[in-house]
């Protein structure tokens, strides 16, 4: 499940992760929040909150996250990653060095920090 979270500047899409992420999570939650963004916004920073019940992504929840990344390639600034979870704190590392954005990955007990560097840097 995708959740869009609130209280973030209006440059910042954000999004909480659990349980088994869809393609319907992507076409009904992430698309049309960074797409209504970018009516305003030229370029986008995104935080994505992943917890500890993060079950996994489906395939065709995969392609649509591929597709909606290269589709908007040049209006990412920064992403903003918050989880424990190593696996996927281990993979947005060398990850990162291949996406235009900046992209920093915070644990939990850092999720302000996280806010502040989307907001503020």
């Amino acid at each position: 499940m995708l959740e869009a979270l609130k209280g973030f500047p209006e440059n910042t899409v954000a999004f909480a992760a659990r349980g088994q992420l869809t393609q319907s999570d992507y076409r009904t939650v992430l698309l049309p929040a960074v797409e209504a963004a970018l009516k305003t916004h030229k370029k986008l920073r995104v935080c994505f909150e992943i917890g500890s019940d993060f079950a996994g992504i489906d395939p065709s929840a995969v392609w649509e996250d591929f597709k909606i990344g290269l589709g908007h390639w040049l209006h990412w600034e920064r992403i903003a990653v918050v989880t424990d979870i190593g696996w996927i704190r281990n993979a947005i590392w060398p990850l990162g060095f291949l996406m235009p954005a900046k992209v920093k990955v915070f644990p939990k007990s850092e999720a302000p920090q996280a806010r502040n560097w989307l907001a503020f840097a």
